[in-house]
């Protein structure tokens, strides 16, 4: 939409202080004057789980790419999380990776990624950003509209949580939404008469139950981690472990619609016996719980499209950008790649304003497209999903992804490639390339 150009490096309000918000402001640090990011939640003096993130408590998963772009944001930030406890997994020899082909063949690979809870890398990063003498943030605060017009926005509204009282305004050359899956931007755009945002949204039904247990010693398990991942359409199953800070593991398990972990002790040990293999509860059988078990329902995938329509002075990213379905693991990775393409963005234009913001808004889009499109063409393949694309195409790469899964048990070179892809550290199109192509078309040997 057109206005008068915005001038100077001015105001940034972040709205969320999760870690996308996080990494937002320190994108945005050298580029505008002042950061203010609005939290809801106050952040605790040590890492902990907190209630404004009620998807921190479950197994999350900074893929390899995602760490590459954290180390390139924040130097440092690789050690920094190593003191802090967490484990370096690398990706060939201590991932063990059951697909719905089978096990993934050995390989070599360079790809390492560091294994932690969810509090350990917010507080990571947290501690970084808060020593950016232009950040700020306003902790118990929540922002509650939109200041603007139906060309521009122009700041938020916000109020302390928790009360009703009267609300204050805060002027911003530019408001990043990083306020995750609950995201009530698109009702303050309307509030100022701006139609929707277009979207896309597709359902799986994919709920989650986790559970923190110290590990025992004794068992044999000669890797790190374990993913167990469904097999569409007839084996919605899947589970994750990893290894965290305290000599600990970190065990999700999921499955999609229909066949959602019942709550509680007893409904995780039953999600585990319905594990198409029995690895896991193998490992578990005599390790000791070092927590309650806890559920989670993350609710649709959507994928907003602000590159298509969005007022001046307004960029989203991360969960409030693009949702993506939880068990690819894709999330934060996209947002530490897009709050990496927010800071190319302002640098390339030499400020916040509306030139920055569009062109941040394309950029993030693109960092999303192909996780999106992968997550989203898995997810059609259960019958009870809601939404997402179909047709010929899909059902080509369905096939063609099956081939790559069966070559990918017993090749080691195809194996690396969709690792590599499914790490974010190369596009789709590598399961493309003629050392892959050729023995995919082969068949499995």
């Amino acid at each position: 939409m057109g206005g008068e150009a915005v001038s100077g490096r001015g105001t940034a309000v972040v709205i969320g202080g999760g870690l996308a918000g996080t990494l937002a402001a320190w994108a945005l640090r050298d580029a505008a004057e002042r950061v203010v990011v609005v939290e809801r939640d106050r952040y605790p003096e040590q890492p902990a789980f907190r209630s404004g993130l009620p998807q921190g408590r479950h197994a999350h998963l900074l893929l390899a790419a995602g760490h590459q772009v954290l180390e390139e944001l924040m130097p440092g930030s690789r050690a920094e999380l190593l003191a802090a406890g967490a484990v370096g997994v690398p990706l060939a020899s201590d991932l063990r990776w059951l697909s719905s082909a089978g096990w993934m063949a050995e390989h070599r690979s360079e790809l390492v990624f560091l294994s932690c809870t969810r509090p350990v890398l917010d507080h990571v990063v947290l501690d970084r950003v808060r020593g950016a003498s232009s950040v700020e943030f306003l902790e118990g605060t929540e922002v509650v509209g939109l200041l603007g017009t139906a060309g521009r926005v122009t700041g938020v509204r916000l109020r302390e949580r928790g009360t009703e009282g009267e609300t204050r305004e805060l002027a911003a050359e530019l408001v990043v939404d990083a306020s995750g899956r609950s995201t009530s931007v698109a009702g303050w755009l309307a509030a100022l008469g701006i139609p929707a945002v277009p979207e896309e949204r597709v359902d799986a039904g994919v709920a989650y139950s986790s559970r923190i247990f110290k590990r025992p010693t004794g068992v044999e398990f000669r890797h790190q981690a374990l993913y167990i991942q469904t097999k569409a359409p007839d084996d919605p199953y899947l589970a994750v472990l990893l290894p965290v800070e305290g000599d600990r593991w970190i065990v999700s398990l999921g499955g999609m619609r229909g066949a959602e972990p019942e709550p509680g002790e007893e409904g995780f040990r039953k999600h585990l016996g319905l594990l198409r293999d029995p690895t896991l509860r193998e490992l578990l059988a005599e390790a000791e719980p070092d927590g309650e078990v806890r559920g989670f329902r993350p609710g649709p995938g959507v994928r907003r499209r602000y590159e298509r329509r969005s007022p001046e002075g307004l960029v989203a990213l991360g969960d409030a950008a693009c949702t993506f379905n939880p068990v690819y693991g894709q999330g934060i990775t996209v947002a530490a790649m897009s709050a990496r393409a927010l800071g190319v963005a302002v640098a390339r234009h030499g400020g916040i304003g509306p030139a920055a913001a569009a062109a941040a808004r394309r950029a993030i889009a693109r960092v999303g497209k192909d996780p999106w499109v992968m997550s989203s063409t898995e997810d059609v393949r259960f019958a009870a999903t809601a939404g997402g694309p179909s047709g010929a195409l899909i059902r080509f790469q369905h096939r063609y992804l099956d081939r790559v899964l069966a070559r990918a048990t017993t090749d080691a070179h195809v194996c690396d490639r969709f690792q590599r892809v499914m790490s974010l550290v190369a596009p789709p199109t590598t399961l493309f390339h003629p050392s892959v192509l050729g023995p995919v078309l082969r068949g499995p040997r």
